[in-house]
C-alpha cells in the first residue's frame, strides 16, 4: 500500500470525525479541514449566494437555527437522560459528537450558561447551578400517565354531561306531564276564586249603600249577606281488595310490557347494527391471502393444465380481483380471476375465514352445515366478536383457511 492510498484513507478518516468549529459554516453546513480550505469556501459562489440570503432576513435564519438547537437539545435530554438530574456539558458533548448538528454559534445563545438559564426561565427543564457547573433534569410533562389521566378526566366529564343531560330531560317529561294533569283543576280554582272576591266586593258595596239609606230615612235594614258557595267536597276513592289485586296486576302487565319493549328495542338495535356492518362490508371482491380455493377456469382446462377444480392457496391479490394461486398439488403458480375461483368448504370443525359481508376478515370455526340452504353456522374465534355464533351464512362468504 502506497503513501497516497495512506494519505487518502487518513482523509477519509478525518472526514468522518469532528473538526473544528472556527472552520465550519452554518449556513452552507459546509466543513473545512484546516483555515485555507475554509478561506477558499467563503470566496466560492455558493456561500456568497447563501450569505445574501442571509443578508436579507438574518432574524430569520438565526430563530431556524435556534429552534433547530433547542429541538435537538431537548429531544437528546428526553431520550437519553429522561428522569435523570445531569450536567449540561455532558448532554452538550453528546450533542455536539454528531457533526451534522447545529452549532451554538449560530444561535441566538452565545454560551451554554446562556442557554441553560433559557431553559429554566422557559420552564423546560429544572436548572442548578452548583460548584461543579450547570446541572439539568428533563421536565416530563408529556409523560403517558398524564395524557392517560388527561384522557379519562375527559371521559368522566362528558360522561358525567350525558348524565345531567338525561336527568333534565326526564324531569322536564315530568314537569310537562304534571302541568298537563292538574292544568285544569288550577285554572277552574283560579277563576272561581275571582268569582269569590268580585261576589264580595259588590256585597260590601250593598252593605255602604243600605246605611246610608238608613241614615236619611232613620230605618235600620238588615242586609242579608249572600253566603259564598262552598267549595266542593271530593270524597277520596275507596280501594277494597279487589281493587288494589286489580292495579297490582296492571302494574305487573305494564312491567311486563316494558321489559318487552325495552327486550325488542335491544334486538331492533342489534339487528340494525348488523345491517350496518353488512352494508359497509359487502364488497364485490372477497379474494385474501391465505385462504384455499378451488379453480374452476375451463380456458386453462383447454390449454391442457391439469389445473381445473384443483385447489390451490392463495398466495397473493392482485388489483382485488385476481389471485396468485399456488396449485396444492403441482405447486405450480398461475393467476386466474376471481370469477374463476370458487370457495372451499372444510369439515366441520375446522377453521375458516369470512370472505365477505358483515364479519368479513374475521376467523371463525365450522360448527354445522345446511346443505339445503347452502349455510353454515360459525362461531367467531379471537378479536372483537370473539365467540359469537353466525347464523346461516352462505357458502360464497366463507373460505377454507390454509
Amino acid at each position: 500500500m502506497g503513501k497516497s492510498e495512506l494519505k487518502a484513507m487518513a482523509n477519509r478518516a478525518k472526514a468522518k470525525g469532528l473538526q473544528k468549529l472556527r472552520w465550519y459554516c452554518q449556513m452552507c453546513e459546509k466543513q473545512c479541514r484546516d483555515e485555507n480550505g475554509f478561506k477558499c469556501h467563503c470566496s466560492s459562489e455558493s456561500h456568497q449566494r447563501q450569505m445574501a440570503v442571509f443578508g436579507q432576513a438574518p432574524d430569520r435564519a438565526v430563530d431556524r437555527f435556534s429552534g433547530k438547537f433547542l429541538d435537538a437539545f431537548l429531544a437528546l435530554l428526553r431520550h437519553g437522560h429522561r428522569g435523570s438530574r445531569v450536567a449540561a456539558t455532558v448532554v452538550y458533548n453528546e450533542l455536539v459528537a454528531d457533526r451534522r448538528h447545529v452549532h451554538m454559534n449560530s444561535t441566538r445563545w452565545a454560551t451554554l450558561s446562556e442557554f441553560v438559564e433559557f431553559l429554566g426561565g422557559e420552564g423546560l427543564a429544572k436548572v442548578e447551578h452548583t460548584p461543579k457547573g450547570w446541572f439539568i433534569a428533563y421536565i416530563d410533562g408529556d409523560c403517558e400517565q398524564a395524557v392517560k389521566a388527561g384522557l379519562k378526566r375527559k371521559r368522566v366529564l362528558s360522561e358525567e354531561l350525558v348524565i345531567a343531560r338525561q336527568i333534565e330531560r326526564a324531569q322536564k317529561s315530568m314537569a310537562k306531564a304534571n302541568g298537563d294533569d292538574n292544568g285544569d283543576l288550577g285554572k277552574s280554582e283560579d277563576e272561581y276564586s275571582g268569582s269569590g272576591d268580585a261576589d264580595q266586593e259588590r256585597q260590601g258595596q250593598r252593605q255602604e249603600d243600605a246605611k246610608e239609606i238608613n241614615k236619611a230615612t232613620g230605618k235600620v235594614a238588615i242586609a242579608l249577606r249572600r253566603a259564598a258557595p262552598a267549595m266542593p267536597e271530593v270524597k277520596p276513592e275507596m280501594k277494597f281488595g279487589l281493587d288494589e289485586e286489580e292495579e297490582e296486576a296492571t302494574n305487573k302487565g305494564r312491567d311486563a310490557g316494558k321489559a318487552r319493549d325495552t327486550r325488542r328495542s335491544a334486538i331492533d338495535d342489534l339487528m340494525e347494527e348488523e345491517k350496518a356492518k353488512e352494508r359497509s362490508n359487502r364488497k364485490d371482491y372477497w379474494l385474501c391471502p391465505g385462504i384455499v380455493v378451488k379453480v374452476m377456469s375451463k380456458s386453462l382446462a383447454e390449454k391442457g393444465h391439469h389445473y381445473y377444480k384443483h385447489k390451490g392457496l392463495v398466495k397473493r391479490v392482485i388489483d382485488r380481483y385476481v389471485g396468485e394461486i399456488e396449485m396444492l398439488e403441482s405447486k405450480h403458480v398461475v393467476r386466474v380471476d376471481q370469477d374463476e375461483l370458487e370457495t372451499v368448504i372444510p369439515q366441520i370443525g375446522r377453521l375458516v375465514r369470512v370472505v365477505n359481508g358483515a364479519y368479513r376478515g374475521s376467523n371463525a370455526r365450522l360448527l354445522s352445515v345446511d346443505t339445503e340452504r347452502f349455510s353454515a353456522r360459525l362461531q367467531v374465534e379471537k378479536g372483537l366478536y370473539d365467540g359469537r355464533i353466525l347464523e346461516a351464512v352462505e357458502y360464497e362468504d366463507i373460505c377454507k383457511v390454509a
